[in-house]
């Protein structure tokens, strides 16, 4: 199922129905550099409560690419930082229990 959200630049989440996976993870984002665009994917053991945000290295809150329950599966988020300057970039997942932050770079 594909499925398109606009928050902050261009985003678009597609997500997988097929084996669910055994516990939650936040995999690297690809590519890393990036420029402008960078595909970050979750995997969720169970349906949870989402929020998916992006951060400079000041710590701002500078998009939210999800905000919803989400069912068990892996998601993936198409994220696009054309209307952010080169830098550091930390992305969060909260989902219930679970959260995890990874770091991107952009370079323009």
């Amino acid at each position: 199922m594909d499925m398109n959200l606009a928050y902050i630049g261009t985003v678009s989440v597609s997500e997988d129905d097929g084996i669910l996976p055994k516990r939650m993870k936040l995999y690297p984002a690809y590519p890393n550099p990036f420029n402008p665009t960078s595909v970050i994917s979750y995997q969720l053991a169970k349906n949870s409560l989402v929020e998916l945000k992006v951060y400079d290295s000041m710590g701002r809150k500078v998009a939210v690419l999800v905000s919803e329950r989400k069912a068990a599966g892996t998601h993936s988020v198409n994220f696009d930082a054309s209307n952010l300057s080169s830098g550091v970039y930390f992305y969060t997942i909260d989902a219930g229990a679970f959260r995890q932050t990874r770091k991107m770079l952009l370079i323009k």
